[in-house]
């Protein structure tokens, strides 16, 4: 089967289904123009993912993380556009088809997309807020301090702010995965978009659809470690494959 076949297929497989679960990643996005993070421009690339991204390092150094913040990731995703991709899935969930989407990316593109039941695995860079007094602040507000204070501070308290996403040694949300586990569970079509199901707990979410009997099909740029277990596998931009 030739990818032009194989995209048809995963089209038809998508509109007959009436309990589909989408799972996206960073890969959705770079077709807003937000880089991903392990593609081969990846952002981990080039910054270091255990000083960048790293909780224990963020506490001892948080202005280490906020310059990144501030000359790296906002710029990319400030002013990104949802693209085919994710409106045909908040065409899919307004259908009726798609019960729930997690998804890995914080950059709040399925939101803007129109999509309501969304699962933020590891949070959404809008929202910043303060670990000692529990505030939240906006990601513009906080932006604009950044060239005055580096790290910024909580205006109500002076306590340390960070952004509401998951650091690599922080926990999720469990209410979060104990949700998403559940859709997947009860779905009849698992649907990963733009992810390279390396990072926990995404590598076991498509071998939980599998085994409650859901049909499992793989859109992702680059080979994936779970390719055997899917029923359809395309390597294409998710825009391509979404919007055919």
């Amino acid at each position: 089967m030739d990818i032009a076949e194989k995209i048809k297929h995963c089209n038809e497989m998508i509109n007959s289904s009436h309990r589909m679960v989408a799972f996206t990643g960073a890969g959705i996005s770079a077709d807003s123009g937000i880089p991903t993070y392990r593609g081969d421009d990846g952002v981990w690339h080039k910054y270091d993912p255990a000083k960048y991204a790293d909780i224990n390092h963020y506490h001892q150094n948080p202005a280490y993380y906020w310059r990144f913040f501030r000359e790296v990731r906002y710029p990319s995703i400030k002013g990104a556009e949802p693209n085919a991709a994710h409106h045909r899935l908040a065409a899919l969930e307004e259908q009726g088809a798609l019960t729930t989407l997690i998804t890995q990316n914080i950059d709040g593109l399925h939101h803007l997309a129109g999509s309501r039941n969304v699962l933020e695995l590891h949070g959404n860079t809008s929202r910043i807020r303060c670990l000692k007094c529990g505030i939240q602040y906006s990601m513009d507000d906080v932006y604009g301090m950044l060239d005055e204070m580096l790290p910024p501070d909580c205006p109500a308290c002076g306590g340390t702010l960070k952004p509401d996403v998951v650091f690599f040694g922080e926990s999720l949300d469990a209410g979060t995965l104990e949700a998403a586990v559940a859709a997947i569970r009860a779905c009849e079509l698992f649907v990963v978009v733009g992810s390279s199901l390396v990072v926990q707990p995404a590598a076991t979410l498509p071998v939980t659809a599998k085994e409650n009997g859901a049909r499992v099909i793989i859109i992702n740029k680059d080979p994936t470690p779970l390719d055997d277990l899917a029923d359809v596998v395309i390597h294409a931009g998710a825009a391509d494959v979404l919007a055919g």
